[in-house]
């Protein structure tokens, strides 16, 4: 059920938004060769419980998944799509990576969420290019997103963006809304149709978040751990989210 958020829920996800970019900042100058996820995770962790917020991500176990989710960050390094699990011996990042780093916080029991992808150190061109427009889809999907349009407007306007770059959009994969759960009706995909899916109406709150391959848009997911995904052909992705309000005019970015 898609749900509108009351004026005393929209100031709480208001300041838990802040606090979230915050962190998502911190973490971003945190990033460089040689440094592991787990300490990433880490500092996440700390910084979120440090203001008495929660992080969601940390024992959340979805539909269909037999263990809760290990660690407040998803560390997705490279061709790690989604969701990747944090590992200090295994995964430490270096010279010419690209990172994604997705958290989740609760503030005063209202949840946002929000994504980055930086650059570790110096990187190719490619990397560079998949990074920008990967962004840019974000911001051109939150300008869609308009009181009275529809979710398809969403997804129009992301793969609009991201047809003619080379790159393609992870279409198993999409956004969502957010606010009282992690996941809420309705789904926002990255791909779609003008005028098609659920009315956008002020007061909903969503989570964008397009995912680009640099190469196909197949991805595999690990059955062992049951969260990290890859891309298919082994080549990189990036990833961007923020969680948005819905009003009567442009929405409202609340994890800026």
């Amino acid at each position: 059920m898609i749900t509108i958020k009351s004026e005393k829920d929209i100031s709480l996800l208001r300041e838990g938004g802040k606090r979230h970019s915050f962190i998502l900042k911190e973490l971003e100058n945190l990033v460089y060769p040689g440094i592991s996820s787990n300490e990433l995770n880490n500092a996440a962790l700390q910084m979120t419980q440090e203001e008495g917020d929660l992080p969601v991500f940390l024992g959340y176990c979805p539909k269909g998944v037999s263990k809760p989710y290990p660690a407040a960050l998803c560390v997705s390094i490279n061709d790690e799509v989604v969701h990747g699990i944090p590992n200090k011996k295994s995964k430490i990042l270096k010279e010419g990576d690209i990172v994604s780093m997705d958290l989740g916080i609760s503030h005063k029991g209202l949840i946002t969420d929000a994504a980055i992808t930086v650059p570790v150190g110096k990187i190719d061109t490619i990397a560079k290019n998949l990074i920008e427009i990967t962004k840019r889809a974000l911001f051109v999907g939150i300008k869609a997103a308009r009181g009275g349009g529809y979710v398809g407007d969403i997804g129009y306007a992301i793969e609009k963006t991201i047809q003619d770059s080379g790159f393609s959009i992870v279409d198993v994969l999409s956004g969502h809304g957010v606010g009282y759960s992690v996941h809420e009706d309705p789904f926002v995909p990255n791909i779609g149709e003008k005028g098609e899916g659920p009315l956008l109406k002020p007061g909903m709150v969503i989570a964008i978040e397009p995912i680009i391959n640099e190469g196909v848009s197949e991805i595999i997911f690990d059955e062992k751990d049951e969260y990290s995904t890859r891309t298919a052909d082994g080549k990189r992705s990036a990833h961007f989210e923020h969680t948005v309000l819905i009003t009567d005019g442009k929405a409202e970015i609340l994890t800026l």
